[in-house]
């Protein structure tokens, strides 16, 4: 089910979100929150979303990025769900992206983040799991993880002149960026 998305001021998006017990992973509201939010997530145009975005307390959050993005990465990663994730840093060595986000609708932002991480996490089945990552997926998992904790992309901001409205990014911004 298509839920709304929780906004930026909104006091969910702004506390670190409760561990998820292993007993609900494997009950039918754990399946419906899994259902919600790749519903929001499709519906609202985005390529990851946390539960705290839908109002939900919980360290659950989603990812999925297929195809070319405007970075002109081809990448293949299907839908996968992490459950209360930990990322470690695996370089010190950063890398810029510009981020949007549903909570913070029509903004971009340019964020410097590292560029290669581990996340161990537990799947929509309760197994654990351990993913490397780098490039563009390491930032978008880097984000939708943040979420978990309570901050927004806005708060990594260091210079607030790279906040663009998104029509002023697509006419004056984008084209820089793949130059």
């Amino acid at each position: 089910m298509i839920k709304a998305i929780c906004r930026m001021g909104h006091p969910v998006l702004r506390k670190r979100a409760q561990l998820t017990p292993h007993e609900l992973i494997f009950s039918d509201s754990f399946s419906q929150l899994i259902l919600d939010l790749k519903d929001s997530m499709k519906h609202y145009g985005g390529i990851g979303i946390a539960a705290p975005q839908i109002g939900v307390d919980y360290q659950v959050a989603i990812i999925e990025l297929i195809g070319f993005n405007r970075y002109g990465e081809d990448i293949n990663f299907p839908m996968t769900v992490f459950v209360n994730p930990k990322i470690t840093f695996l370089t010190e060595e950063k890398q810029g992206f510009w981020e949007g986000c549903l909570s913070v609708p029509g903004l971009r932002g340019f964020v410097e983040r590292p560029k290669k991480i581990r996340v161990n996490y537990l799947d929509y089945k309760g197994q654990e799991k351990e993913l490397i990552a780098e490039g563009f997926l390491a930032t978008v998992i880097q984000h939708e993880l943040d979420h978990l904790d309570g901050i927004l992309y806005i708060d990594r901001i260091k210079d607030t002149r790279l906040i663009s409205y998104q029509e002023e990014f697509d006419q004056f911004i984008m084209e820089r960026t793949l130059d």
